[in-house]
């Protein structure tokens, strides 16, 4: 039987987990552009298929799949693992960080409405004001980085790749909804395990057409390095410690930790990238910071 975290576990695996993607969500850029973007998705769900053999196997206490619970499943891979990827990935690759981080604010929100609408899940004032300062934080966060004027067609792109970053932020709060579906069923291995399968089957097709096409000895040593962090981190750390977060917390209060993402690759871009940080920003972060706090304080009853 899978193990049922105490609720401070359980928010610091949905605030590791969230930190996590935004981590590799803002070092995807040098690996968009070292590799097509289908065949790095193959080669995540590749990495995070090895890493994962012994979880495959089903436990003696679960019982079998019902359909739908293998529907969930499907959903859930093609949701949150393959359609958020290929939408981030080709996102990421034509807007800027800037513009991202303001549209994935919005992740908290979406998450919120989908339990509502979907798990019939309570959203009290508290929450949704944990969700208000979490949106603040990330716009702020955003005004406070100037952006660069660009030629008709790098804004006609960053048009484009705002849409899917969107999108993406449809499949993440999907993800999160789905997931805690599925916890009352299967282990948080078994369902990373089982989602990244389906992923991998997904995105094989038009990932091999990649490889064949693709010189793999131009990719520098270090680029393995970082595809081998992104898959790890994509499909078996995150994932993971998402669904064990999510046995314990409910969908529309673990929403609010999906502000990490952000975040997280705002920190990335200012230790790795050299992006500069400045007062606004950190009163952005605090905010951000305040919006997990006011959600995850005890009520006094």
């Amino acid at each position: 039987m899978s193990l049922v975290p105490s609720r401070p576990a359980a928010y610091a695996c949905l605030a590791l987990s969230m930190a996590l993607v935004g981590s590799y969500v803002a070092l995807s850029k040098p690996l968009v552009a070292a590799i097509p973007v289908f065949l790095l998705a193959w080669l995540r769900f590749g990495i995070g298929a090895l890493a994962m053999l012994p979880w495959l196997r089903k436990p003696a206490n679960e019982p079998p799949l019902t359909p739908r619970t293998r529907g969930l499943l499907f959903l859930e891979s093609f949701l949150g693992n393959f359609l958020f990827s290929i939408c981030m990935l080709f996102g990421v690759s034509m807007t800027s960080a800037v513009s991202a981080g303001v549209i994935m604010a919005a992740i908290p929100a979406v998450v919120a409405l989908l339990s509502w609408a979907f798990l019939r899940e309570p959203i009290s004032g508290r929450i949704w004001t944990a969700i208000a300062c979490a949106a603040a934080g990330i716009g702020l966060l955003a005004v406070a980085s100037p952006h660069a004027a660009g030629s008709a067609r790098e804004v006609q792109l960053a048009w484009l790749g705002n849409l899917l970053v969107f999108a993406a932020v449809v499949c993440e709060a999907s993800y999160a909804v789905i997931g805690k579906a599925l916890t009352g069923a299967l282990g948080p291995k078994r369902i990373t395990s089982l989602i990244n399968l389906w992923g991998l089957a997904l995105v094989t097709p038009m990932g091999l057409w990649g490889a064949l096409h693709f010189d793999f000895g131009a990719v520098a040593p270090g680029t393995w390095l970082l595809l081998l962090f992104y898959g790890l981190a994509a499909s078996v750390w995150t994932v993971w410690l998402w669904m064990t977060g999510l046995k314990v917390v409910p969908a529309a209060q673990a929403g609010v930790f999906t502000v990490m993402l952000p975040v997280s690759a705002a920190v990335v871009g200012v230790v790795f990238l050299g992006e500069k940080l400045g007062g606004l920003q950190l009163v952005a972060f605090l905010a951000a910071l305040a919006g997990v706090l006011l959600a995850t304080a005890p009520v006094r009853r």
